[in-house]
């Protein structure tokens, strides 16, 4: 890859993160929340982007930065008050961002005037804040933007003994790319006190002034525990358009950090100032060199580093094969009758401690937080609100929740038809919500969080929730039921999910295809989770979808049905039994119920459900596995014995073969043999299905 392709990819990458830490900060303004830290950290990931654009010559996107810069300054310079009209206006500006990094990184440009609207509100904004400060035609007053930096007469320094002397001479491209020194030099007093002495020696007559020139430079003091890298961070975008020196203080006298002494390396013009009404800068601005000091803290982040997915994949796929090698390696020497306090088992036992080790943290690796994904929804909301005429307020939770990349990565489209679906079809309009009592803005929440080893993402409303009478109608209408179908009102629900369904009367941008609700279910099912609706008439509805950790690796049940060995996810298994005859209850023709303590619950065999043949199965002398499935109940298992509980790799099935009803996935066990991983919400289906229960009438007829 062309080296410079590669600076770029790195860019795009770092822009990600940097968009998704301004939608942060610009929400949390949104919500009041405008304290100093959220408007630097959102100023100074726009300065980032900007930075970095103007170093490949995206202007467009430079110029637009370079506005939505200036009016964050102006908030950071309280010259602006974070009002709700500003803060709109901030966010429709950070979507526009969004939209100017996605198009470069496709490479093309933004259309004509797709930006002018929002550039025309930032650029209002910003002229409204300095409107006081119009140039007055007297030099007297001009102050080199005081609004940015406060200057002040300098006073002898404290002596130290660690800090930085940096000499900052700006190149004209760096103005040309919408960069700003001020700003830089106030990036750099937040990593510890600074003395800033500018130097303008090379400063010509008025007349001789050339617009497109650089006349200035910087000469500064940075004292405390600061790393030279942070130093380097502050210009990195402007290396290229500047010389920069960093040398490290030494302890010594206090004339060596004094600023008030540092050397002007420039020499001085050599004319001198033409009008005499117009004295040199010297002169206007006082004697001595002008002087800021400010305070701050050096903050040292954690060092990262950015590494290929695919060798992530690979070192992941290997420790895998490690744990299938050590698990047959525990086979042969159990097979062999070694002594159990045996060196060599002893010696085993430490190898499986240390690979759970290594592949949680192998594992640790791939996994995110669930943020990257929940922080695209809010410009979503934004844009549904105001397609929709509604009122809309969306809370996240849980944004920390880690889960492995591979399901972060597969989110992003079920959850933005169902944050569409909610929208469209949930909330109410104001005038509704107003006239049924409730406040005129709804309220979404998106939350994520761990149970029982699962990932679960939740979406509620707080609108009219289902109209059950109105989407049964729509089914029968469609032909999706009968007329005469009986259906609970959990069945009743789960149509929505079905393709082709939809309440919409008219087709729109929105909705009304009956698309949406499918491809959630269908995406959350490839990924081994489930979708459960709880919905309340007039009060709203809760989509609840859990979701694995990961799509690696498990920890399972071993069990043997016939001459056939399963593996049963742990997360599902409730506990383990050997059924009395007594417990067992035949229920209609072919069916039993397991009594457990006072309570029924269905039994099923698994070799019955999977149509393996063997001989008569006699509850009573196998074992039953009780499991739970979230909004799917629970079901007894019947299954021949039990050999032990296994971490096992998953290996995609239907990848390699195809689906098969009830299993999930396949994987290898420590003699070498292929088993099957169960999929346990398949089994409950399944078990309803030949039972003749009307429970499932919906995956029936989905044919799930």
């Amino acid at each position: 890859m062309d080296p410079m392709e590669a600076i770029k990819q790195t860019y795009f990458q770092e822009s990600d993160e940097l968009l998704l830490a301004m939608e942060e900060g610009l929400i949390a303004m949104n919500n009041g929340e405008a304290n100093d830290e959220t408007i630097n950290a959102v100023f100074r990931a726009v300065h980032s982007i900007k930075g970095g654009g103007g170093a490949f010559g995206f202007d467009q996107l430079v110029k637009f930065a370079h506005g939505l810069e200036t009016v964050l300054d102006d908030i950071r310079s309280h010259k602006l008050e974070t009002t709700p009209e500003i803060t709109r206006v901030l966010l429709k500006a950070g979507d526009m961002l969004s939209d100017f990094v996605a198009a470069v990184r496709e490479g093309h440009a933004v259309p004509e005037g797709h930006a002018d609207e929002i550039a025309a509100e930032l650029a209002n904004l910003s002229g409204n804040s300095h409107a006081s400060d119009s140039d007055s035609g007297d030099i007297e007053g001009l102050d080199f933007n005081p609004t940015l930096i406060s200057f002040e007469e300098s006073s002898p320094a404290a002596p130290c003994q660690k800090g930085w002397r940096i000499r900052f001479v700006p190149h004209p491209a760096l103005y040309a790319k919408a960069n700003e020194p001020i700003l830089l030099i106030r990036e750099l007093s937040r990593l510890g006190p600074l003395d800033v002495v500018c130097d303008y020696a090379n400063l010509p007559d008025l007349a001789a002034i050339e617009p497109y020139q650089s006349y200035f430079a910087w000469d500064l003091v940075v004292r405390g525990e600061i790393e030279r890298g942070a130093i380097e961070d502050v210009f990195d975008f402007v290396m290229g358009d500047c010389d920069l020196e960093i040398n490290e203080l030494t302890s010594g006298a206090q004339a060596e950090t004094d600023p008030s002494v540092l050397p002007q390396k420039s020499e001085a013009p050599s004319k001198p100032v033409a009008a005499e009404s117009l004295p040199p800068p010297s002169a206007a601005l006082g004697a001595k060199p002008l002087v800021v000091a400010t305070e701050g803290k050096a903050g040292a982040a954690k060092p990262t580093i950015r590494v290929d997915l695919e060798k992530v994949d690979r070192l992941v796929n290997l420790v895998g094969e490690l744990v299938i090698t050590q698990a047959m390696l525990s086979q042969q020497v159990h097979d062999s009758n070694i002594p159990a306090n045996s060196p060599v088992n002893t010696a085993l036992e430490e190898l499986d401690l240390l690979l759970r080790e290594l592949q949680e943290s192998v594992m640790a690796i791939r996994t995110q937080p669930v943020k990257s994904v929940f922080q695209r929804m809010p410009r979503l909301m934004r844009e549904l609100a105001a397609q929709t005429n509604k009122q809309v307020r969306l809370l996240l939770e849980g944004e920390s929740t880690e889960v492995d990349n591979t399901v972060v990565e597969r989110l992003s489209e079920p959850l933005t038809h169902m944050i569409r679906n909610a929208v469209d079809h949930g909330l109410e309009t104001p005038d509704d919500r107003v006239a049924a009592g409730k406040p005129a803005e709804g309220t979404v929440t998106l939350s994520a969080c761990h149970n029982s080893g699962r990932i679960v993402i939740e979406l509620s409303d707080d609108g009219r929730g289902i109209d059950r009478e109105r989407v049964r109608a729509k089914a029968i209408e469609k032909g999706l039921i009968a007329a005469n179908a009986v259906l609970t009102d959990e069945e009743t629900d789960n149509l929505i999910f079905l393709p082709g369904f939809s309440t919409a009367n008219q087709i729109s941008n929105i909705s009304g295809r009956g698309v949406g609700m499918d491809v959630v279910r269908r995406s959350i099912s490839e990924l081994g989770g489930k979708v459960v609706i709880s919905s309340s008439p007039g009060k709203g509805s809760r989509f609840s979808l859990s979701l694995p950790l990961t799509l690696a690796v498990l920890n399972g049940m071993v069990i043997t049905v016939g001459d056939q060995t399963f593996v049963l996810p742990l997360t599902h298994i409730a506990e383990s039994m050997r059924p009395k005859p007594a417990e067992i209850s035949p229920f209609g023709a072919s069916n039993h119920l397991l009594r457990i303590r006072n309570s029924y619950v269905p039994f099923a065999d698994i070799g019955r459900l999977l149509g393996i043949e063997r001989g008569a199965y006699v509850p009573s002398n196998g074992v039953a596995i009780l499991v739970e499935s979230q909004g799917s109940g629970r079901l007894a298992l019947g299954a021949d014995n039990i050999l032990g509980q296994r971490q096992v790799v998953i290996k995609s099935f239907e990848n390699n073969y195809r689906p098969i009803p009830g299993i999930a996935a396949a994987t290898i066990l420590g003699d070498g043999r292929v088993a099957l991983i169960l999929d346990v919400d398949a089994l409950i289906g399944l078990c309803r299905e030949k039972s003749g229960m009307s429970s499932k009438i919906v995956e029936r007829k989905t044919g799930t």
